[in-house]
């Protein structure tokens, strides 16, 4: 399914691909934070656009994330013959996504990462966690290469089995076609009873495109991260224990500590990006090679 095949609003039904990240911190607060205590610079103060434009993001998600269009994806995409550049140029390639949306915090792409980047290392962390919160979201740059906002954010879940009611929004997958399908709407559907998550297909979006990208590279615990952090209905719901494998299990110990890191740590204060680049970019070159194909 090609994206030309989408009207203007059915590719980007949000004012910022960062909406949908505000509308999973009020889904799940940080703990211990009282609502009240929150400063207005931690929201983003959209103009009103006369619709739902978060629920209308799911309806599209939802209706169009079927498990063969996750396997058109992949064979679209996991080649990866659109660009090959060292890491860093990939982090400032993602930064020409820019957002005109935001009133309150006018940080790009690089910033945020880093300020997640920089509270993982001020708390101790491994090397590598801190290396995985400053890429995490480099798979993003899908937007850049015309990707529908649906088919780059948004909560992750299994594709081919039937859809958890702990999904957000799940009345929206009545209109996906796979909610019809009998191969795909059982309890299990093309899976067996807690095979395992690298057994099961992904919705699709920048968690797997980046894993895709980095799977040879990275430790384990950090390739989970980056694969689930997105998949709140398990992280948060432990709505696919069914899927999950022991393994899987202990992997998303890691999972859940990184994920207030994503959540939690933006903040009006820019980073001085100059005086990181340096630490960060050895931190590449320990872990991944020199270029990296998108």
């Amino acid at each position: 399914m090609s994206s030309n095949n989408f009207s203007g609003e059915q590719l980007n039904p949000l004012q910022s691909i960062e909406q949908w990240e505000d509308d999973v911190v009020l889904r799940y607060p940080e703990p211990g934070v009282p609502e009240t205590a929150k400063s207005k610079e931690e929201y983003r103060n959209y103009d009103n656009p006369g619709r739902d434009t978060v629920r209308e993001f799911y309806r599209l998600n939802h209706k169009y994330q079927t498990y063969d269009f996750v396997q058109e994806k992949k064979k679209e995409f996991l080649a990866f013959s659109r660009k090959e550049m060292p890491v860093w140029g990939a982090m400032e390639f993602l930064n020409t996504l820019v957002d005109d949306s935001d009133p309150d915090i006018e940080l790009d792409q690089l910033q945020h990462l880093l300020q997640t980047a920089e509270a993982i290392r001020a708390d101790g962390h491994p090397d590598w966690f801190v290396l995985t919160g400053f890429i995490h979201d480099m798979g993003k740059v899908l937007c850049l290469f015309g990707e529908p906002q649906w088919a780059v954010v948004g909560d992750t879940f299994p594709v081919g089995c039937q859809h958890s009611d702990k999904i957000v929004y799940p009345e929206f997958f009545a209109d996906n076609p796979d909610a019809k399908d009998e191969r795909y709407n059982t309890k299990y559907g093309v899976y067996s009873p807690n095979c395992g998550l690298n057994q099961v297909d992904m919705s699709w979006g920048h968690d797997e495109y980046l894993y895709q990208m980095v799977k040879d590279y990275m430790p384990e615990p950090a390739l989970y991260m980056i694969r689930y952090h997105s998949f709140y209905a398990q992280h948060r719901e432990d709505a696919y224990a069914h899927l999950m494998s022991e393994h899987d299990y202990e992997m998303f110990e890691w999972v859940k500590k990184f994920n207030p890191y994503d959540l939690y740590s933006k903040s009006p204060k820019p980073p001085v990006i100059s005086e990181l680049k340096p630490y960060y970019e050895d931190l590449i070159a320990k872990y991944l090679p020199a270029t990296i194909r998108l």
